[in-house]
């Protein structure tokens, strides 16, 4: 008896007994081909994110800030991603090794927390161009390295106002990092705060040259309250600064984080910012292939800026005023850099906003001046 095999069936010219392995075959690969059919699609690999610090994370901090998002991005995506952190990694050389170790492992999404990585970055991710690069607080961008900060300002500007209600001598200190756009914008914000509650309010500012040194840092803050001082604020990365204020008497405004834990009577007010949403949202456009290089910069309408952690110094009358001022920042109805009736100048005399006109972004990106009240110079 003689078949014809069509698509597995016998073929004229053929016996049963030859035609059985091919039939056999087709079977299985039939069998195969329905389980795979049921089982489900293997899982997609998460997005290996990668973060670099710039100091050790310590329990408050710009750091610590940092690695809150970090893990908040963690607990929103889940399976989808795989994080590392880099922590104390200096700006330069040691950066740009680590960029390259991190890239070359295969994260796709790295997060450089500094303004001293933006070189780095840039030159790490023209040899890596699959791997998204996000330098925070630089403003140098690529095809693939997006710029990303926070409007540290506004939240300077009202504990300006909290430092004005508070002070007994109507002189504030600074302590400072480096002369960047960034840190003019806050020491002219608390400024242009304190002086709106009162005109002749004087803020002392010291520079190190450095963002993470504690003994100097404390040093500082000393030098400051021998000075009249006797509320300081700070743009460096420990909480040297607050402990300093505790141990003295004397007041001072946390950044970066709440920080009661170390300066319980000494804190008025934090200024704080939260990346956790940003993180989430950028990470989410790598998953779904819509990540494209952009330049945010977000502040208290955003979430990502904000004051709280009110301290028992502040009056009750102080805390109501700033927060019905955060308000209003956040309606849009209140903006730092804009002058009312009467100009703002910078502290040599020179009108840098003339009456009834408010600083564009592109003009505070670029601050170079010091605003009148503020005392000192910008270093060399």
């Amino acid at each position: 008896m003689m078949f014809t095999l069509t698509h597995g069936l016998p073929r004229a010219g053929r016996t049963l007994s030859q035609c059985l392995p091919k039939l056999a075959a087709v079977l299985l690969a039939s069998a195969l081909g329905a389980a795979q059919a049921a089982a489900p699609a293997p899982a997609s690999a998460p997005l290996k994110t990668a973060f670099v610090y710039v100091t050790p994370v310590l329990d408050a901090g710009w750091t610590r800030q940092h690695e809150e998002g970090r893990k908040a991005l963690q607990a929103a995506l889940g399976s989808k991603v795989q994080t590392v952190a880099v922590d104390n990694v200096a700006e330069g050389a040691d950066a740009e090794r680590v960029l390259r170790d991190l890239a070359a492992s295969g994260n796709k999404l790295i997060f450089t927390t500094s303004f001293g990585y933006m070189e780095p970055t840039l030159k790490v991710a023209r040899d890596f161009p699959d791997v998204k690069f996000e330098n925070l607080t630089g403003y140098k961008r690529t095809e693939n390295v997006a710029t990303a900060n926070a409007r540290h300002y506004e939240g300077r500007y009202l504990s300006g106002i909290a430092a004005a209600r508070a002070s007994k001598t109507g002189v504030a200190g600074f302590v400072v990092g480096f002369p960047i756009p960034e840190v003019l914008q806050g020491i002219n914000a608390f400024a242009l705060g304190m002086r709106s509650v009162n005109p002749k309010a004087q803020v002392r500012v010291i520079w190190l040259n450095n963002w993470f040194d504690p003994p100097r840092e404390r040093d500082a803050a000393m030098t400051l309250f021998n000075q009249d001082v006797d509320v300081v604020a700070f743009q460096v990365a420990s909480t040297a600064v607050m402990q300093a204020a505790q141990e003295r008497g004397k007041m001072a405004i946390a950044f970066h984080s709440d920080m009661r834990k170390v300066a319980p009577d000494a804190q008025l007010l934090a200024v704080t910012h939260r990346w956790g949403k940003y993180y989430e949202q950028r990470a989410r456009a790598v998953l779904d292939g819509t990540w494209k290089s952009q330049d945010f910069w977000g502040g208290v309408k955003d979430g990502m800026v904000g004051v709280e952690g009110f301290g028992p110094r502040l009056p009750k009358a102080a805390r109501e005023e700033v927060l019905l001022r955060e308000q209003q920042m956040a309606k849009g109805q209140l903006a730092p850099f804009a002058a009312g009736k009467q100009p703002v100048r910078d502290n040599q005399g020179q009108v840098r906003i003339p009456a009834g006109k408010a600083l564009t972004d592109a003009q505070i990106l670029e601050m170079n001046w010091l605003a009148e009240g503020v005392v000192g110079t910008l270093p060399r």
